[in-house]
């Protein structure tokens, strides 16, 4: 099928076949087919698709796709044969830079996708002239009022991550993908895992099976001995899941009773010190009963 192509004020937008557009193997974040997947190809069906795709051509023929893969989706659910493209010559390290700056912009990117993500565009930016090692915070340019540019804020300005907080996600890429699960599955909170991420392979196996274990995760305090541990060559088995047993300590300070609340239990003549008061005494007397009971068990 030949492509028709009509033009814009900067670039050509292309009308292409559906079966020319692959999506690259290596894209980091999934697809899902959540409520916005449903929106998107409500919207193709009833006006076709707004904004153009963006790909490149492939040496093997046909186009890679660089940002639109739902928008491909989409036309194929409402029966489109085409779809318009913008296509661009880009090359391997450019496309890599577009295709996360694409995909990231998406609110249901599950943080071990944008972890690889970050990783693979940190790469690609490197490749471009910069040092390779990943951790570092090299200065590649100035902005615009002269100050110093690093490659991890690069990573992070299109949108709005510091550098240091990319340097956190890319942490992640060095967890087990058991681990990396849990972080996704919010079982794992990300400040824990990236002090998690320091573990040996071997170290993280281990407590992939204390955490079955156990049936808890390490909070951040857990997580940083640890590490401490394991950097010290001390961490073992039984230490870890010595820390592990260690009992979290309750928040009482987060504790809040609403005025509101209990206005509802006791006459408006009340003050605050009488309800408080009463409070007290009624704890005083469930505390009593439990006392109680537990003897007559």
């Amino acid at each position: 099928m030949a492509t028709t192509k009509r033009k814009t004020s900067t670039e050509k937008i292309t009308l292409v076949p559906l079966t020319d557009l692959h999506e690259r193997p290596d894209n980091p974040i999934g697809m899902r087919d959540d409520s916005t997947m449903k929106e998107t190809a409500e919207s193709v069906k009833l006006y076709g698709v707004l904004t153009p795709g963006i790909v490149r051509p492939r040496a093997e023929g046909g186009y890679e796709i660089i940002a639109g893969r739902r928008r491909k989706l989409a036309c194929e659910a409402a029966g489109l044969e085409t779809m318009p493209v913008i296509i661009r010559e880009l090359d391997d390290d450019q496309a890599i830079i577009e295709m996360v700056d694409s995909g990231i912009q998406r609110e249901e990117v599950l943080p071990s996708e944008k972890a690889a993500a970050y990783k693979m565009k940190l790469e690609a930016i490197k490749r471009q002239g910069e040092r390779t090692d990943l951790t570092s915070r090299q200065d590649v340019g100035r902005s615009e009022n002269g100050e110093k540019k690093e490659a991890a804020d690069v990573v992070g300005e299109s949108v709005g991550e510091s550098g240091r907080q990319v340097q956190r996600y890319i942490r992640l890429t060095e967890l087990s993908p058991e681990l990396q699960k849990m972080v996704d599955n919010k079982k794992i909170a990300m400040t824990p895992a990236v002090e998690l991420s320091y573990l040996k392979p071997e170290e993280q196996a281990m407590l992939v099976t204390t955490i079955d274990y156990e049936q808890a995760t390490p909070s951040l305090s857990q997580a940083q001995r640890m590490k401490k541990q394991s950097q010290a060559g001390t961490l073992t088995e039984d230490s870890m899941l010595a820390i592990m047993c260690e009992q979290k300590k309750p928040c009482w300070d987060n504790i809040t009773l609403k005025g509101k609340e209990l206005r509802k239990y006791f006459p408006q003549s009340y003050t605050p010190r009488q309800i408080e008061t009463i409070i007290y005494r009624l704890l005083e007397k469930w505390a009593e009963r439990q006392a109680e009971q537990k003897k007559a068990g």
